[in-house]
Order: structure tokens, then sequence, then C-alpha cells
């Protein structure tokens, strides 16, 4: 039997939704789109501006403005591009997003995590401790290429579809898609993909995802996944070819996407591999090797020598550094060493700020119950505490 589909959800759009959609978009902070409108810009007219864009919502004249390109660091040398909608479009794009998301989330596997209500990161990451538990030590770590910029809008909508009947909602979606983007002064199409640093991006990311998800459990394969990043367990090498056959067939095949060749590998919990930002091996689980060169080089940019120690620099290293032990500072983690190492990191550069040198006499002349007085928080005495 068919399942359901869900009809006048354009109706859903009220006035209450509109400023919940608005104050999601607050919290989320971020920068300004393409029309220079910040968030505190956009709330001085709150209310004319949350009546205007609900109008257009709801009667289909609503279109988006173009995106702006933008480029994060992803590793050495390497940056990923983002595209930053308008306050107004992100707004927007939470409006469809809450509309939509119940439509899909009932359905979606219990072994996906990744932007999705009361799901984390630590959920992925204990369910592949339990897997290991059960025997499960053949890892597929698999990559999808440019995944969130190759997705293909015929594919998007046709899954929408499936589930939603409401014309002018998937019409919105679809000018979603085909924002154009700006870059260096240059107005680019989009011809597939969904961008990141789209509101509603994620949820399509699950949608499309979902179908992979589907295919693997009816195959009675076990997996984790966390948005694109996710990996396929067995408790033999014939398991997990197997696997990755079908992995292969549904990503290649029906997603018109491609695996990874370079990234896409079959290993083990004996050889150890990387997921979330932590390194799984046979006995241990630690920070990942990139992730604590990059939270290095953070620490490394707030306490440049030239410039001056302050306790304002202090309340500005802690805020990092209470995020960092947040996240690795897990009753599974064993990463006491590696706290230990940037704990005695942040203190010999704080040291050099002082005294505008390095020398071996500074952890002499300054104590650490020098930084402790300033209140300095260390890693080590946060995972006490946690």
């Amino acid at each position: 039997m068919p399942e359901r589909k869900i009809h006048s959800l354009s109706g859903r759009i009220t006035e209450p939704l509109m400023l919940q959609a608005f104050k999601a978009v607050k919290k989320n902070r971020g920068a300004a789109g393409i029309d220079k409108v910040s968030i505190s810009m956009f709330e001085q007219n709150l209310e004319e501006n949350l009546c205007a864009l609900m109008k257009r919502l709801k009667k289909g004249t609503y279109f988006p403005y173009p995106l702006r390109r933008k480029y994060i660091p992803k590793g050495k040398n390497k940056f990923r591009p983002l595209g930053i909608p308008a306050v107004r479009d992100r707004v927007a794009q939470e409006v469809i997003r809450r509309l939509i998301e119940p439509c899909f989330e009932p359905y979606f596997s219990e072994r996906s995590f990744g932007f999705r209500p009361h799901r984390n990161c630590h959920q992925a990451l204990r369910e592949i401790i339990r897997l290991h538990k059960r025997g499960y030590t053949i890892v597929l770590d698999a990559d999808i290429e440019g995944f969130f910029d190759n997705i293909p809008h015929q594919l998007i909508m046709k899954l929408l579809a499936e589930k939603i009947a409401d014309g002018n909602i998937l019409k919105i979606i679809h000018k979603f898609l085909k924002s154009a983007v700006l870059e260096n002064g240059v107005l680019k199409k989009t011809i597939k993909g969904t961008p990141q640093g789209g509101v509603i991006s994620p949820l399509l990311a699950n949608i499309v995802l979902d179908v992979l998800d589907k295919q693997l459990a009816s195959a009675g394969h076990a997996f984790v996944r966390y948005a694109d990043d996710f990996l396929i367990l067995a408790r033999s090498t014939a398991d997990i070819e197997k696997a990755y056959d079908l992995v292969g067939k549904v990503i290649e095949g029906e997603l018109g996407l491609k695996l990874s060749g370079q990234k896409t590998t079959i290993t083990s919990f004996v050889s150890g591999f990387d997921f979330l930002g932590f390194h799984f091996s046979r006995k241990s689980i630690t920070i990942k090797a990139k992730s604590m060169d990059k939270f290095k080089d953070k620490i490394r940019m707030m306490t440049i020598r030239s410039h001056n120690f302050s306790d304002e620099l202090v309340v500005k290293i802690n805020r990092v550094t209470r995020g960092f032990a947040n996240y690795y500072a897990t009753d599974f983690s064993h990463v006491k060493s590696q706290f230990t190492m940037i704990d005695e990191m942040i203190r010999r550069r704080l040291r050099s700020m002082k005294t505008k040198r390095i020398t071996r006499g500074n952890n002499r002349k300054i104590r650490n119950r020098f930084f402790e007085r300033r209140g300095l928080v260390s890693l080590c005495v946060l995972m006490q505490n946690s």
C-alpha cells in the first residue's frame, strides 16, 4: 500500500511559525547574505519583515536571493565552499524545514544520527562501540566525492514528491536549489547540489541518503551514518566486500553520485580508523591527529607572542577549551595524555606572550598557579569534572 502524501502544507505557514523560524536563525547566528542585511538589521523591523515573507511564501511569489560564496578551511591548503543565504532566505528555509521534517523523520533509519532531533555525534560513536563489542571488527570507511555539491536536483525533488503533494512547497524548495551563487562579482547558475550553509541542506541530505540506509538495512548490513559520513561494519572481509558492492551500486547507480576511490577504504579496529573527530583502534578511542592539529592551530592564532597577555585572552581560550573538552572528554574516550599535552602547550605559549621570549626558564619564573589565579581552565581538570 503506497504511503499517504501530505497535502496543504502552505496553509500551516503561520505568524507563530515564522517567529519560531526567525528565533532559530538568530540562535545559529551567521553572516549576512548578498543583500548585506544582518540578523540585527532584519530584527529592527521584524514584524513587518516576517509578515511580508509569510505572504510571499503562501502565495508562491517568493524568490530567494543568490547565495554569497564563502570558503572555509578544510585541512591543509584545502577549502570548503559555502553558500551563504540572506537572513530572509534562512528564515524561509527554516520555515520549510520545520514543515517537511515531520513528513520524513519517522521513516529515517535508527542508524542515522546527523542533523536529526534528539540525536548527536556521541550517539553515533556509541553505536560503533556497541557493534565492536558484538564482534563487528571489519570496517568500510566510505566517502562520497563532493556530496553536497553534486546531489542531482531531479533526485531531490523526486524523493520529496513521494511524501509531499503541496505543489507550492515543492516549488519553493526547487527555488532554493536553483539559487545562483555570487562569487567575485560573478553570478553563477546552480545546476546540481544543495549548498553547504543552507538551513535546509542537512535535511535534504538525509532524505537522499535514506535511500542507501534502507538498502543496507534490507541486506542485513550494520552501519552508522552521520550526514554524509558513514561506516559499515562487518564480522568478516567477505561481508564487508558485499557491502562495498552494494554501496557502489546505490551511490553511483541510483543516486548519481561517486565514491572517492582514494578515501573509501576497507580497514579494521586493528588497523585503526577515524570517524567524527575520533581515532578508533582495538584498545582505545583517542582524538584523531587532524583534530589535534586543528585545535593547536587555533590556540597558536590566539597566542601570538607579539600580542599582550590579558584576562580577556584567558576568557577566549577558556571558551574554546571548554567546547573541545565537552566533545572529546567522554566516558568512552582515552584522551588524558592528549589533554595534558595541549594544557602544557597553552601555558607555554602564554608564558612566551608574558615574557616576549621562549626560554626554559619561563617555566620556573611563571608557575602554573599564576594561570590558575587568572582563571585559566585546564583540559585535564575539565575532564575530571565531566
